[in-house]
């Protein structure tokens, strides 16, 4: 009978240690919490930092789509980079890297940036045709631009730019003064698919928008910001003192 017993202790110790047991206390590497610093997974970085903005693989919510192949088409990567890091004046778009009071290292905004073309780009996004620029290389004209918009805007977003049954008002007060000047260009050249809005080329039947045209349109809804939206504004009536 004792003599079993060595014997059973034996096998014991070779079915813990076939079966991958592991002394207690001692963590596995999943175990291991992972700092924010080291987080390489594009998944895990855009899910935490962007999604919430941009919708869930970057098919767009309360920001553009960075999903969008015509969008990648026009902004380079440094033009991205430079957002993701520093932010965009006039916008809700914070800035993200370290550097500027954010949470992001520079190889993490590298790896968004680079994962984000190599995954939503599309080398055949403007089908042959040439978008106008990014950003814009001459002052827009309002005036110019309110006959442009009644050409290609007027007949979703309404004759005045309050909307309609298919656009919305995009001269509200508050979206004007959340929204960037070169935010409006990039929506009105890459479109937002996620809300049925067509880009450049396709909100007229008859033919693309020119980059001058997009550059007026803007000026013409920049004109239309206030400066203060949502404040009090000065009253031609004298002030009643109590």
């Amino acid at each position: 009978m004792n003599s079993l017993v060595p014997s059973f202790a034996v096998c014991l110790v070779a079915f813990i240690v076939g079966a991958g047991c592991r002394p207690p206390g001692k963590p596995t590497s999943a175990d291991i919490e992972v700092k924010p610093d080291e987080v390489r997974d594009f998944a895990a970085l855009y899910g935490l930092n962007c999604a919430g903005c941009h919708g869930q693989e970057g098919k767009g919510n309360s920001a553009l789509a960075l999903a969008n192949p015509v969008y990648l088409a026009i902004a380079s990567d440094d033009t991205i980079r430079r957002a993701t890091a520093s932010g965009v004046r006039g916008s809700l778009m914070p800035a993200f890297a370290k550097s500027a009071g954010g949470t992001l290292t520079d190889e993490q905004i590298e790896i968004v940036v680079r994962e984000m073309r190599a995954r939503w780009a599309n080398s055949n996004a403007t089908a042959g045709a040439t978008p106008p620029p990014y950003a814009a290389t001459e002052p827009g004209n309002p005036a110019a631009g309110a006959a442009a918009y009644g050409t290609f805007c007027a007949g979703c977003h309404g004759p005045e730019g309050k909307g309609t049954e298919k656009g919305s008002s995009i001269v509200d007060d508050s979206f004007l003064a959340l929204v960037s000047d070169q935010n409006l260009r990039t929506t009105i050249i890459a479109g937002r698919p996620d809300l049925g809005h067509p880009d450049w080329r396709h909100c007229s039947p008859n033919r693309a928008m020119t980059p001058r045209e997009v550059t007026d349109i803007v000026a013409w809804l920049v004109a239309r910001r206030k400066l203060n939206p949502g404040q009090p504004y000065a009253s031609s009536e004298p002030s009643q003192k109590k």
